[in-house]
């Protein structure tokens, strides 16, 4: 028993190919440029296609981020497995805290995908799994080097790092593209095990905290 037929003509399968390709394009500017709640209409018209069509080849706003941020997010999962296969986990950590911090100085988009919560990316939810592994995995065999303070948790780090990239769009436009790289060694500082750290005060964040507080964090306008 054989499915049904396709009978789009090969020209039409073309010009759908290249509308999803020009759409992909255009959301990335107006994403890099106006953060991913930038509207939908926006992109329709930069794209010179009409909403109607985008909604075709994106049924929703997720989707579409999906598709703009797909190949970027396989990259922060393979720097990340890098990072795990480093024998030293302190230079892991520090060059895989590097690679991410580029890739949200590079463009908006990517900055609110990366450090704020938004519902049915496929690939974000594997990616924010995967990135905690990997911070998880790196501070555990950092303790075990004596490299990172005993006390410090996953939690601890993710919302710290999740703060501090909000904050990057406004250090780039202020201080210049590499201006995040200060306060980011600065953090990584308070991470290392010192004879002279003090203890830190207050509880770590649980796990449910560490979800409310970045999801409050909210998106960039």
């Amino acid at each position: 028993m054989t499915g049904p037929k396709d009978t789009t003509t090969p020209g039409r399968r073309r010009d759908a190919q290249r509308n999803r390709e020009l759409l992909i394009e255009a959301a990335h500017d107006v994403f890099t440029e106006q953060g991913l709640h930038a509207p939908i209409d926006v992109i329709a018209r930069r794209a010179g296609i009409g909403n109607a069509t985008l909604y075709r080849h994106f049924p929703t706003r997720a989707a579409l981020v999906d598709a703009v941020f797909r190949d970027l997010l396989t990259g922060t999962m393979a720097a990340g497995e890098e990072a795990r296969a480093a024998e030293d986990a302190w230079a892991g950590l520090t060059g895989y805290l590097v690679t991410v911090f580029s890739g949200l100085a590079a463009d908006r988009g990517t900055n609110d995908l990366m450090t704020t919560h938004l519902e049915g990316v496929e690939s974000l939810q594997a990616v924010h799994a995967h990135n905690r592994h990997t911070v998880e995995l790196l501070l555990s065999r950092g303790r075990e080097q004596g490299t990172v303070r005993a006390e410090v948790t996953p939690e601890d780090v993710l919302f710290a790092l999740a703060a501090l990239g909000r904050t990057v769009p406004a250090l780039t436009a202020a201080a210049g593209p590499d201006a995040w790289r200060r306060p980011l060694a600065l953090l990584l500082d308070g991470l290392r095990a010192a004879p002279a750290a003090a203890p830190l005060p207050s509880p770590a964040l649980t796990t449910t905290q560490l979800t409310d507080a970045l999801q409050r964090l909210g998106p960039q306008h």
